[in-house]
């Protein structure tokens, strides 16, 4: 196992950003080759590949189309009824630019279109 030096941080070399081979090799200070498929990468497109991750209230990773179960009352204003535990929404999407970490878009039946938290739902 080899061991770089970052920023003044230990890290290990990181694996490949294309095939995700573990044999990698250093080329210079932020560069990495990899010996499986000949890709060349550097630090800044390590940090660009990284992938925006949703966890549900279980700690579950959320996907695009996956389906959920509210798993508390949820008040809404300007309904005269919460939307109850255990309603179930089909067919979501992750939106990274959602707003006060309401990264989940669906739309629930008899309710319509709403953004969640992942903290209020789990996977089906």
């Amino acid at each position: 196992m080899v061991f770089l030096f970052y920023k003044g941080e230990k890290m290990e070399t990181p694996k490949c950003i294309h095939c995700s081979s573990e044999y990698t090799y250093e080329l210079s200070d932020t560069s990495f080759g990899c010996s499986e498929c000949g890709n060349e990468f550097t630090l800044e497109e390590i940090e660009a590949a990284g992938k925006f991750i949703v966890l549900d209230s279980l700690g579950n990773e959320l996907e695009t189309g996956d389906d959920l179960v509210i798993v508390q009352d949820l008040p809404v204003k300007g309904m005269p009824k919460p939307i109850k535990q255990g309603t179930k929404v089909k067919n979501i999407r992750i939106n990274p630019e959602g707003k006060n970490e309401h990264f989940i878009d669906s739309k629930i039946p008899g309710f319509g279109a709403i953004s969640l938290k992942g903290s209020v739902v789990k996977k089906a």
